[in-house]
């Protein structure tokens, strides 16, 4: 681990209460340039194209799955539903990569340092996306599907591991002024890749039409499915050298060294203690046990120890497992709202169903996911977190119920505009803020792995409502799922006021203070 030096003690100074002074970071040239935090300069630019692509690849690769089953189907079980275990495997092989992901590249980005990790996780992404792209057609349908779903974990583990890097990227380089504004632009490459997606599905599908619906060579939609998989790699490729040249953020520099100075001066203040070098009546650090150094892990554990640290962790882990259950549930099985709506592809040619669901699904897309992504950006900087988040999960919460309780009875307008408001509020609301909160409220040296573990708690969250999500459709119906969709958003709300306003607020000047106060302790 590198050994940097220590904060300037004006962190020392402030009260936890106020927004301190940011840590420069190498955007601080432009902490007061007078633009709203939504313009950006071409630094900020620059940072955001590097980090977002990560999401775009997140949405691109998770949300494509659902229309590469499809097409699955016409290549290899003549268009006859998935085996039903195997089918769940492809769908959730990403998300529990993501969990694996999250844990792995969030510890070693506070342990070994950002620049040593990022871009490994996009090289993994690489990786998966070729290999999968190259399974042998031979080999038939169910071999095939255990070769995608084996490939999409290790896919998920790269992504995953975007989520703490990107965040932990972001958050060090940005200035408190603008930093929740760069964090949820980041974020949104999530809806844009998700929106490209379809967009690239429908282009490529429109390009096979000929063979596929008139000449009725269905069995090229092989090739549509390995090409729509691979266009991802032009996004990968194009910043992967960006990525692993980027160096060292100093915010990570100096709170490495500010530890480690308070580190090596409370064992000094020790040694003056056990050798009487220390009046009775001077102030004195409070010696408990001898200071030794401690693996990442240690000093982790020690730190959420504290209840007013461990209760933040336990808030953002769980606001995203809620999140998470209601956002994919419904995300991961959108045949449930496209049949309301009417591109479910149900009816015509094998070409025609594919294409309806690759339109539905933009719909979707376009109306919900893109619009709340943007709201937040330019709002989150003037609201704050803490009241999108109760906001977002209160509104997704309310058109849950709506759509719970007028199921059966909602025409198929009222259906697309409930639909597509839930979609806004979870967008301009928790399923933006749960990634942004954990970037902005921990300290620079935890900031990776705290962020890692709460968004691995979401992706567990994700897994169980995906794999759950049909059998429990099947028992209890639909209605009564998003009834339980319901609750967990009310649960989340509850859970966000353990959290405090993170806006303007620096958690490293708060750490030193704390520190600080600790060694001084008469």
């Amino acid at each position: 681990m590198d050994r940097p030096t220590t904060f300037s003690m004006a962190f020392v100074s402030q009260s936890s209460a106020e927004a301190p002074t940011t840590v420069r970071g190498g955007l601080e040239d432009y902490e007061n340039d007078g633009k709203p935090p939504f313009a950006l300069n071409i630094a900020e630019a620059k940072l955001l194209g590097i980090a977002g692509v990560g999401f775009f690849l997140d949405a691109y690769d998770l949300f494509i799955i659902n229309q590469v089953t499809t097409m699955l189907q016409y290549r290899y079980f003549g268009g006859q539903s998935l085996p039903a275990g195997l089918e769940g495997f492809v769908k959730a092989g990403a998300n529990i990569g993501s969990v694996i992901g999250q844990f792995l590249f969030g510890y070693l980005a506070s342990s070994l340092g950002r620049k040593a990790v990022y871009g490994k996780e996009l090289m993994l992404i690489i990786f998966a996306t070729i290999i999968t792209i190259s399974v042998p057609a031979y080999l038939g349908g169910n071999h095939v599907l255990v070769w995608i779903g084996v490939m999409r974990i290790i896919l998920g583990i790269g992504v995953g591991g975007d989520y703490p890097m990107s965040a932990s990227i972001t958050g060090d380089r940005a200035t408190l002024r603008k930093r929740g504004t760069l964090l949820a632009y980041i974020f949104s490459f999530q809806g844009w890749g998700s929106f490209v997606g379809s967009l690239v599905t429908m282009a490529v599908l429109g390009a096979f039409k000929h063979v596929m619906d008139d000449k009725g060579e269905t069995y090229k939609v092989d090739a549509v499915w390995r090409i729509v998989v691979g266009l991802s790699l032009v996004p990968a490729f194009g910043t992967l050298y960006q990525r692993l040249t980027l160096p060292e953020s100093k915010r990570f520099i100096e709170s490495q060294k500010a530890h480690e100075a308070s580190t090596l001066s409370l064992e000094k203040d020790i040694e003056k203690v056990n050798s009487g070098s220390i009046s009775e009546d001077e102030p004195k650090a409070e010696v408990v046990a001898p200071v030794v150094k401690k693996a990442h892990w240690r000093e982790f554990i020690q730190y959420y120890s504290e209840w007013r640290h461990g209760k933040i962790l336990i808030a953002t882990a769980g606001c995203w497992f809620l999140l998470d259950i209601a956002f994919y549930g419904i995300n991961l099985n959108q045949s449930v709202v496209l049949q309301q709506i009417g591109f479910d592809g149900k009816t015509g040619t094998a070409w025609n169903k594919m294409f309806k669901i690759a339109t539905g699904n933009l719909i979707i897309t376009a109306l919900g996911f893109v619009p709340g992504y943007y709201v937040t950006v330019l709002t989150i900087e003037y609201l704050g977190r803490k009241w999108i988040q109760i906001q977002g999960f209160l509104m997704a919460a309310l058109f849950l119920g709506i759509l719970a309780g007028k199921f059966h009875t909602l025409g198929t307008v009222p259906f697309v505009v409930c639909f597509a408001l839930l979609q806004f509020f979870f967008n301009f609301g928790a399923n933006s803020t749960t990634y942004i909160y954990p970037a902005e409220v921990f300290p620079t040296r935890f900031r990776a792995s705290a962020h890692g573990i709460s968004a691995a708690s979401g992706k567990a969250g994700a897994i169980i409502s995906s794999l759950a999500f049909n059998s429990l459709t099947k028992k209890i119906g639909t209605p009564a799922v998003l009834w339980i969709f319901f609750g967990c958003c009310l649960a989340g709300a509850a859970l966000t006021t353990l959290l405090p306003e993170v806006k303007r607020r620096d958690p490293d000047a708060i750490e030193e203070e704390e520190r600080h106060e600790a060694r001084h302790i008469s």
